[in-house]
This record gives structure tokens, C-alpha cells and sequence, in this order.
């Protein structure tokens, strides 16, 4: 997908702010069922109704920051967030920072690098 100069330069000012997390990393990430995280998809419905990663749990972009106490309270709780590209998980994990979130990634990518690197479907 191409991106306007301006979301780009936006996205690209606030990354020094976001760890970031390689596919595979997560993939390991989510075999390891003694530390469990929590790997939320922040596109849009359309976009989860079409397909989405294993274990995943939708909370959209635009719904995050006012569900995401209720769904997930535990604010050291390791959370790993995906997107299309890995564009909208790096300005939703700023917010979640500035919410109080101290353990939130942004996985490099998200979900067409996951699939490109052809990333298990099921885990």
C-alpha cells in the first residue's frame, strides 16, 4: 500500500518512541505457553473478517484506547500489536504507552509480512 507523505512522516516520527518485534519473535512468542501475551489485531473488521492471525484478538484502531482496559487491565501485561503493515500498531502502541502501558510492541510488518513470510497459519 502506498501512504500519503504525511501519515508516513508521522509514522516515522514516533518510532524511536515503539519497540518493535519480528514476525518470527512473535511466532515464538505465542509457542510459549508459560508467558502468555496478548496479540491484538487493530485493523478494521473488514479487514479481521477477511483473515487473521492465530490467537489474535480484535480491538480495532479506532475502539483501542477506550476498550483496551476492560479487555486487557493488567497494564505490565506483554501485548503485542498488528496491523496490515506495521504502520497503525506503531501509532496505537504510542497511545497505549501514554495510557499507562509498559510492556506493548509493534510487529514489524504485521499481517502481509506475516503471511509473505509464510508464518503459520495455526499454532
Amino acid at each position: 500500500m502506498i501512504h500519503s507523505p504525511g501519515f508516513e512522516k508521522l509514522v516515522n516520527s514516533i518510532r524511536q518512541d515503539v519497540k518493535e518485534i519480528e514476525a518470527q519473535a512473535v511466532v515464538k512468542l505465542l509457542e510459549n505457553k508459560k508467558q502468555p501475551i496478548q496479540f491484538i489485531d487493530v485493523r478494521e473488521e473488514s479487514e479481521w473478517a477477511a483473515g487473521h492471525l492465530p490467537h489474535a484478538l480484535h480491538i480495532s484502531k479506532g475502539v483501542i484506547e477506550r476498550d483496551i482496559e476492560k479487555m486487557v487491565p493488567d497494564k505490565a501485561a506483554p501485548i503485542v500489536l498488528y496491523c496490515g503493515g506495521g504502520y497503525r500498531s506503531a501509532l496505537t502502541a504510542v497511545n497505549l504507552q501514554l495510557m499507562g502501558y509498559t510492556n506493548v510492541k509493534s510487529m514489524i510488518g504485521g499481517y502481509k509480512g506475516w503471511t509473505e513470510g509464510k508464518l503459520p497459519l495455526t499454532i
